[in-house]
């Protein structure tokens, strides 16, 4: 009878044991998302319990009792990371441990285009949901003396590039990171330059640079474009582009340059100013500043819109005039 009643016992255990080991591995297999990509935000200092809180606020058909056995047996269990992650179809509860304990989370984008202003660049970070905005408010010389930076105007100090970052990075950390890719850049580049060069130093390179961007779309004019300002500035003569006297304008920029702006003076004048401006105009790309460095040869002192993104360039005044007349008056 007790032999029978212990079979009994023994049977039943093995029983639940069988079954309990069926339905792990059935855990383990089986994908937690199913329908379409779930993204989750495990929060700073997050313990397991509100790890597993969040996936069932998701939804998620995770056995919170299997769940962490599976985090013990991987020892994974003191190992998750915080952030924000995006759980693909099909993936398993082992593969979501996993990419928790690796970090590997969601990666957003912003985009800082060649050309851009300082002003532009705010305006982008301040449009981002996913940043922690922490100089909203802020000057733009108070956003230089937060990051260290010795300059005080900000325009052209930053890398116009993509970047991407976790979920509640801050707008500054952003402005740090293209502020020293921008740095190394211009060293690297500075230190290769041309000989010869009309600049003092590599801030005067990449004011220029900032001009050579502003005037053109076209890679393959960048060095003809910076050629006639290189001459025109070891010549004395004035530089005399249109985007340097939009950028002194401001917000009363409207569209149009007419003879009146082009006759005040401003520090950004070209037309009126000897030299180059004080600050640069834009943020200009790594072609822009290399061609600063590097301008063509030739001995062009003049350029022209054609109308059609590209210039006709001329080394008289006789020959700038004539292009002047058949591409802008149309004579």
């Amino acid at each position: 009878m007790i032999l029978r009643f212990f079979a009994i016992i023994l049977l039943l255990v093995s029983l639940v044991t069988g079954w309990a080991i069926m339905d792990y591995n059935a855990f383990v297999s089986q994908p937690i998302v199913t329908k379409q990509p779930v993204v989750i935000d495990i929060s700073k200092g997050s313990s397991f319990r509100s790890i597993m809180q969040t996936l069932l606020e998701h939804e998620l058909p995770v056995n919170k009792h299997w769940f962490k056995v599976l985090a013990y047996q991987q020892g994974l269990i003191n190992q998750l990371k915080a952030g924000e992650y995006e759980l693909p179809v099909d993936i398993t509860a082992k593969e979501f441990l996993v990419l928790l304990s690796q970090g590997k989370t969601l990666q957003h984008t912003i985009t800082f285009p060649e050309g851009w202003n300082f002003r532009e660049m705010r305006r982008a970070l301040a449009n981002n949901p996913q940043l922690k905005q922490t100089i909203t408010g802020l000057s733009d010389g108070e956003i230089l003396q937060k990051m260290g930076v010795r300059q005080t105007h900000p325009e052209g100090l930053f890398f116009p590039d993509s970047y991407q970052f976790e979920k509640h990075t801050t707008d500054l950390a952003i402005l740090q990171r293209a502020y020293q890719k921008m740095q190394g850049i211009l060293t690297a580049q500075w230190a290769n330059r041309s000989a010869e060069l009309p600049l003092k130093d590599a801030y005067q390179a990449l004011i220029l640079a900032s001009i050579v961007e502003k005037e053109t779309g076209a890679a393959v004019e960048r060095p003809m474009i910076a050629g006639v300002f290189i001459r025109r500035l070891k010549k004395g003569m004035r530089l005399q582009t249109d985007p340097t006297v939009i950028y002194g304008m401001g917000e009363n920029y409207q569209g149009n340059i007419r003879k009146k702006d082009l006759r005040e003076l401003t520090a950004y004048n070209t037309y009126r100013i000897k030299g180059l401006p004080p600050t640069p105009i834009a943020m200009p790309g790594e072609l822009a500043i290399n061609a600063v460095l590097h301008p063509s040869q030739d001995k062009s002192l003049y350029f022209v819109a054609k109308g059609n993104g590209r210039h006709i360039f001329s080394a008289t005044l006789a020959a700038h005039n004539q292009a002047v007349n058949t591409f802008q008056r149309k004579r």
